[in-house]
């Protein structure tokens, strides 16, 4: 069994933890058996002094 990681981004209008589970929730539609995710970058879109969108740079490391 070889493992393999895929980059992704996720994204939420309500948090951070919403756009991780985003990003593994569209990675179970193409990739198969998700092991593992990191975490490794967190952004977000503002407007008028508010987040108005949650990104979460994310690895997933997955077999097939």
């Amino acid at each position: 069994m070889q493992i393999k990681v895929a980059e992704i981004v996720g994204e939420s209008k309500k948090d951070w933890q919403d756009a991780v589970k985003n990003a593994v929730k569209e990675a179970s539609r193409d990739l198969g058996n998700i092991s593992g995710v990191e975490v490794y970058n967190w952004t977000a879109n503002c407007q008028d002094d508010q987040i108005i969108e949650y990104k979460a740079n994310i690895k997933i490391a997955y077999t097939e």
